[in-house]
């Protein structure tokens, strides 16, 4: 006989939780198969539980139709099959756009339609940190200009990150190394058959943070910098890890799937590992959340039909190419960070930081932003998070006014003679002229008339021009460096 729950009310693209008791004895995470398979109209999801200690079982999902939706449990355990309820979906409040979805082939748009322009950022290990930290973390991004952050599922060793974090995703078999931050992968010896709730618990309260603020949760499944082993996952343990992952966070709408950082350097995986990855993905995602895979120096293959947008470590100068090449939204995830280490890579300037958001946007393209400035106790935010000490931050919130107060609907890119925009063609245009400091530019514009702003992208000022514009025609610059254009039709 069915066994019957109470009916849920959510809001269409929230999530509702089925808690049940079931086993505990034995390994609950191999020998208990948990799934329910929820229906609507002429439409049925099959979504997977999973195990969260202590006995108890949970079964997430978040409706993507309004309306009645019917579940039925399935499982090997007959205490846990063949329970039955109704959700219904209700109509999305305040800041509930629903998940990020690929919006016109290159574009990003919430769900519900509501346009979104990416502006990321990195901290790679910030749920490791101490729970001062990671409250510290939250505070800073409530007052930040990001809408995604970058953050890795499994703790991360590297150059200023060498802690230990509070929890490990795996039971521990026998002693713990005695000097865990000088251990290598041998010194561990991880039963990766079972996994730690209370990680995953942490792990998931922190998506959840970055959901109240309206940022995109971009989780990084794998990575090289790893002194514990859990890069050197078999077959098996790495399906069973992505299934477990993806049952406690796919529900999440903010949740977005990075099969790696640096995918290439991970030289235990091969490319066929990552193609397995991605089915496994396909298969087990119920809400086919975006996907793509991030590189250091051997670009993934974009073309795969699972690859919902590219991921790239560069420069933005190739985004419009980029874009063309895979006709796929195109994310400078990493084109360096601002700071002051030694590495190459962390000693960018506020100033060319910022240029790079722009040049990467003015392509039609999206780039992500981190720091790396120098910290006695090193608190680097591109690793732990803390607070924001760069010049960028302020003036990326300011471009990103910029981009939401303009149209919502297709940009392009136009370029006359060398001067790159970004238009909704005989509306909108917006001019980037870079770092060099014209004292003026001669310009055509089809249609018109139009009104001119100049806009100073480091000084964060807008200035109206006299007049309008139309054909062709020379606009006076103050000859500074990173300066902008904008013209808007005259109705």
């Amino acid at each position: 006989m069915a066994k019957k729950q109470p009916t849920k009310r959510i809001q269409q693209w929230d999530f509702c939780e089925l808690t049940l008791r079931g086993p505990k004895e034995g390994n609950p995470f191999l020998d208990v198969q948990l799934s329910a398979e929820f229906s609507f109209q002429n439409r049925t999801m099959s979504v997977e539980g999973f195990y969260d200690g202590g006995g108890i079982y949970r079964i997430r999902f978040s409706p993507d139709m309004l309306g009645e939706w019917t579940y039925r449990t399935v499982s090997n355990v007959a205490k846990l099959s063949n329970i039955t309820g109704k959700v219904i979906a209700t109509t999305p409040k305040g800041k509930n756009h629903g998940p990020v979805k690929v919006w016109r082939q290159t574009h990003l748009a919430y769900a519900d339609g509501t346009r979104y322009f990416q502006f990321g950022t990195t901290c790679y290990a910030w749920p490791h940190q101490t729970p001062q930290l990671v409250n510290q973390t939250i505070k800073t991004l409530k007052a930040a200009p990001f809408n995604k952050m970058r953050m890795c599922v499994f703790p991360k060793s590297y150059s200023y990150n060498k802690n230990e974090p509070e929890f490990y995703p795996y039971v521990h078999v026998g002693p713990m190394p005695a000097e865990p931050a000088k251990s290598s992968k041998k010194d561990w010896n991880w039963d990766t058959t079972r996994f730690n709730p209370k990680y995953f618990q942490h792990l998931e309260w922190c998506v959840g943070e970055l959901l109240k603020q309206g940022i995109e949760a971009d989780t990084i499944l794998f990575h090289p910098y790893d002194r514990w082993g859990f890069r050197w996952l078999d077959n098996k343990a790495d399906e069973l890890y992505l299934r477990y992952v993806i049952a406690r966070l796919a529900a999440y709408r903010n949740v977005w799937w990075s099969m790696a950082n640096e995918w290439d350097l991970m030289k235990c995986k091969t490319e066929e590992d990552f193609d397995r990855f991605g089915r496994i993905i396909q298969a087990y995602d119920p809400y086919k959340r975006l996907c793509s895979n991030h590189n250091c120096s051997t670009f993934y293959d974009h073309t795969q039909p699972w690859i919902t947008h590219v991921s790239i470590q560069r420069d933005t100068a190739g985004m419009a190419g980029w874009i063309r090449q895979y006709n796929k939204p195109a994310i400078v995830d990493e084109s360096g960070y601002e700071g002051n280490i030694e590495q190459g890579w962390g000693n960018l300037t506020g100033e060319e930081m910022l240029r790079k958001f722009w040049a990467g946007t003015i392509q039609g393209g999206y780039v992500g932003h981190g720091e790396t400035y120098r910290h006695d106790e090193d608190i680097l935010w591109w690793g732990k998070g803390g607070v924001l000490h760069g010049k960028s931050p302020a003036r990326i919130a300011f471009l990103r006014k910029i981009m939401e107060a303009g149209p919502h609907d297709v940009l392009t890119t136009f370029n006359h003679r060398g001067n790159p925009a970004l238009c909704k063609d005989g509306q909108y245009y917006l001019f980037y002229f870079g770092p060099k400091q014209p004292a003026w530019r001669t310009l055509e514009l089809p249609g018109g008339p139009y009104k001119a702003e100049v806009i100073d992208t480091w000084r964060m000022t807008v200035k109206p021009v006299k007049g309008t514009f139309e054909g062709k025609f020379t606009l006076e610059l103050p000859g500074r460096p990173y300066m902008a254009a904008r013209f808007t039709r005259v109705k």
